[in-house]
């Protein structure tokens, strides 16, 4: 059989999970700054870079992002030198959300800038799990054709059969009231498609609606919805880190008021690998939520390298 002349970059984690989900990780060739799974992809070039300084806590980095933004600034730039010794004949970025990652816009005026080659681009915008399902299609039609397309129906056949299952287990159980943080300082609930996976998990998602943007949150709207469970799942940052950012939590007076802390229910996630990629681990994902609600029914082993709980006495004394 032919194999197909491809030559492809990605520029979002997500992109690259969906990519080498189809089978077409031999084809990468050019990688984003923070494409690291599956672990092979992070010896690809890479394309992409952060104009601000990724280090500090989750208060630094929300004003360098918030500098950039207020002066009109994107927050990635691309190398379109490397773009243009790559020679891609594809190009996946996102639409969803210019923090997150490289732009649209972005993408397009280096492409514009290229003279070795004229990719073809992908763009990707998922906000639901809907779209997630669309995205993994699209791609395979777009990099293969009528094979592609196969190719991702077997994919989507494999990860909606998951969900079903996780579904099942949990329709008849009791649904805690869940509150997922996606930001600890300021304090953001999850949106997008994490209300929808919570309820798939057998739970209530208390904030963020399903498809929308995440939403800032207050710590009196905390206090007062009053979760039976917390999920703490900030973008970008993997347990250790998470741990660390989870301080300024502990530490606020109004932490020991929550009925999820009073109760032991609240947990730690690694939402850099799972909850913030909208690519075939969000059904990893789920099935972690389906462990945290419901342990005694779920039990998919995720527990220590997806999630863990939260122990307050890991921050006694903490700076």
């Amino acid at each position: 059989m032919t194999q197909p002349h491809l030559r492809i970059i990605s520029l979002i984690p997500s992109a690259t999970e969906i990519v080498c989900a189809l089978g077409l990780e031999n084809f990468l060739v050019g990688r984003s700054h923070e494409c690291d799974f599956p672990f092979a992809v992070k010896d690809l070039p890479v394309c992409t870079a952060p104009k601000f300084n990724p280090e500090g806590t989750s208060g630094e980095i929300h004003q360098r992002v918030s500098d950039l933004l207020t002066s009109a600034l994107s927050v990635y730039r691309v190398d379109v030198g490397q773009l243009e010794a790559l020679q891609p004949t594809h190009i996946i970025t996102q639409a969803q959300c210019e923090v997150c990652a490289v732009s649209l816009g972005d993408v397009e005026a280096a492409v514009a800038e290229l003279t070795a080659s004229q990719p073809q681009l992908i763009s990707l915008s998922p906000n639901r799990l809907a779209d997630v399902w669309d995205d993994i299609y699209k791609t395979g039609v777009a990099l293969l054709g009528e094979a592609g397309q196969v190719r991702a129906e077997a994919v989507l056949a494999g990860l909606k059969e998951r969900v079903q299952v996780c579904r099942d287990r949990t329709a008849h159980l009791p649904s805690p009231t869940v509150a997922c943080i996606e930001w600890t300082e300021p304090l953001m609930a999850a949106g997008n498609w994490v209300p929808e996976l919570v309820a798939l998990a057998g739970g209530t998602s208390l904030f963020g609606q399903v498809g929308q943007h995440s939403p800032w949150l207050t710590w009196d709207d905390l206090v007062a919805a009053d979760p039976e469970v917390i999920v703490i799942m900030p973008c970008g940052y993997d347990l250790t880190v998470t741990r660390r950012e989870s301080a300024v939590l502990a530490a606020h007076p109004q932490w020991p008021l929550l009925r999820a802390v009073q109760a032991g229910r609240v947990f730690l996630s690694d939402g850099n690998q799972y909850f913030n990629r909208p690519g075939p681990r969000l059904v990893d994902s789920l099935e972690m939520l389906a462990e945290i609600f419901h342990p005694a029914i779920a039990a998919y082993g995720y527990r220590g390298r997806g999630w863990q709980p939260f122990n307050s006495g890991l921050f006694q004394g903490s700076p």
